[in-house]
Formats: structure tokens, sequence, C-alpha cells
């Protein structure tokens, strides 16, 4: 979402174009407030992402960039200032396509199997983890006893096993 906003302003140019607005007397001032319009929707959707991806770096550097946009709009006009601007969030969004492609191969390195131990009677099990839901209780085989997460743990795995959660692993935080 984040990347397809400075791109918007040359797609906006040419339908503007073909479509005759630019001889209806479209002002320039228009045009400028849909360049900011398109700005703001990039920061929303880097803020959007960084959310998820918890990695501030692409919406830091997207709100320099906004800032330096705006600041050319508002206070001193600067083709430079502009070009910069769109080239920071430009830079920023594909920073931020980066990171997410990223983090989705990494969850093809998720351990599945994990080795629950009771703290009863000591007995060992290998479980598959889920990937799809939480386990919040797991009965030992050897004795009986009903485990549940540990205080701050969000799954038996993440309280007794060998591996944490899958979500744990990838960095998504708590299952659930």
């Amino acid at each position: 979402m984040a990347f397809a906003a400075p791109c918007c302003l040359p797609l906006f140019a040419m339908i503007a174009g073909a479509v005759g607005i630019t001889a209806l007397g479209l002002n320039e001032k228009f045009v400028l407030f849909a360049l900011q319009a398109f700005a703001v929707i990039a920061i929303i959707g880097l803020a959007f992402a960084a959310s998820r991806l918890r990695q501030f770096g692409p919406l830091i550097l997207g709100a320099l960039a906004a800032f330096v946009l705006f600041f050319s709009f508002q206070a001193r006009f600067s083709a430079l200032l502009v070009y910069l601007g769109l080239g920071g969030l430009c830079v920023a969004s594909v920073w931020n396509y980066l990171l997410s492609r990223k983090r989705r191969s990494d969850g093809a390195g998720v351990i599945l199997q994990s080795v629950i131990t009771c703290p009863n009677c000591g007995q060992h099990a290998e479980e598959t983890m889920p990937t799809n839901a939480c386990l919040f209780f797991y009965e030992c085989s050897r004795c009986g006893a009903t485990l549940k997460p540990k205080t701050g743990d969000c799954c038996v795995f993440c309280s007794y096993g060998s591996v944490p959660c899958p979500p744990v692993q990838t960095g998504a935080g708590c299952c659930a």
C-alpha cells in the first residue's frame, strides 16, 4: 500500500492529461494538494507496516521524506526538495517491501517439532506444534498431570518445550 502512493503522481498526471483535465484549467494548487494526500497515504501504510513488522526504519525515513515534501510545499517551494521527498518515500516503501518479504521467507525455517518435558515426573515427549492454534493444556502421558503455560508464556511449548511456538520463532509475538 505504501509503495503505491508515491507512484500515484505520474499515474495521476497521465490520467489527468489523457482525459484533458489540464485543458479544463486544473490549477497547480489542486495538484499539490493531491500530491500531499498521496504522501499521507504512504505514511499511513508505512505506519501499519511498522506496527505489524516491528521495524520502524522505513516509517522514520518516510516521515522525514514527507516532512521535506510538506516543507517544500508550505514554507519554501523547491523542486529539488520535492524530488528528494518523493525519492525518500519511494526508498522507504521499497525498504518496507523488502522487510516484509524477508519476514515471509523467514517463516519457512520454523521448527515444528518440540520436546515437552513434564515438570512433575520428567517425562519427555516429542510433539508437533500447531501452526494455526495455541496449545494451552497438555496432559502428560506418564503421570497424567495437566500442564498449563507459565505466567508470561503463551502456550505449553513456550513453557515446557525445547523449542518455542512458531509465532515466537518468527518474531510475531505470542500466539494467543
